[in-house]
């Protein structure tokens, strides 16, 4: 599949790691923060992701990445075929068809949703190569727009206007033809050298809310001093706690 996913997409491929989105937005934060540039990060959070995935659109973007009729036919048989009942004082109920989603714990499900983001992730090519989105240029020759580690996305761009319109309607739009819908509840607005009135319009726009540096992005921190210990400190009492709960259950 590395050949058919973007290279802003850094979940489940071979090659590809948990830490390379982490890096990348780093170093934008850090870069913007040096040469005293304006930058916005919209941090993206999805309501239910696997249980929102329209099956229709999946069969849509497999047969728009090259997959023939047969494979298609066979996800068709994977994914639509299931039905589900709910445990009620510890008797399932009648079970209940399925319409929409990806089933949790399926090896396929994984690969099937970066079929599915790969959607948006081509939503925001072509806004950028159009010109309705500024990404945040890192050299001549490199922009930075989005980066995506399954659903978990961040837009990244110039402090514009134009940016706020475009991000608005290419969520609008994905949500529409995908099932996914942004929890703007959650989403998170960040700006690197913006004035505090346009981020506030500009979360108000976007109905989110503003957020500090240093975030967590994917559990690790964006935008912290790396070489403070206390930039860790979180980190490792994830782990730590990961640990002890292994501890104890085995």
């Amino acid at each position: 599949m590395d050949p058919i996913i973007s290279k802003n997409q850094s979940a489940f491929l071979k090659g590809r790691f948990l830490a390379d989105g982490v890096v990348v937005v780093n170093e934008v934060v850090d870069l913007a923060r040096r040469l005293k540039k304006e930058c916005l990060i919209l941090k993206v959070d999805f309501e239910k992701a696997y249980d929102s995935v329209s099956w229709s659109f999946l069969d849509y973007m497999l047969g728009r990445l090259g997959f023939g009729d047969k494979w298609r036919a066979w996800m068709k048989t994977c994914v639509c075929n299931g039905n589900l009942s709910v445990l009620i004082n510890g008797s399932p109920s009648e079970q209940v068809n399925i319409s929409r989603g990806l089933k949790q714990g399926d090896p396929l499900s994984p690969f099937l949703f970066l079929i599915v983001a790969e959607g948006l992730s081509s939503f925001m090519q072509k806004a950028v190569s159009l010109g309705f989105f500024r990404g945040f240029k890192v050299s001549p020759e490199v922009v930075v727009s989005h980066l995506q580690y399954a659903d978990d996305t961040l837009f990244i761009g110039e402090a514009c206007v134009e940016n706020l319109w475009t991000m608005k309607a290419i969520l609008r739009w994905f949500e529409l033809i995908s099932g996914l819908k942004v929890n703007f509840f959650k989403s998170r607005l960040f700006g690197v050298n913006v004035c505090n009135a346009f981020m506030d319009q500009a979360a108000s726009f976007l109905h989110c809310k503003k957020g500090n540096f240093p975030f967590v992005y994917l559990g690790l921190p964006v935008g912290a001093n790396p070489r403070k210990a206390s930039t860790w400190v979180p980190v490792v009492k994830a782990i730590e706690k990961r640990l002890l709960s292994w501890k104890n259950k085995y």
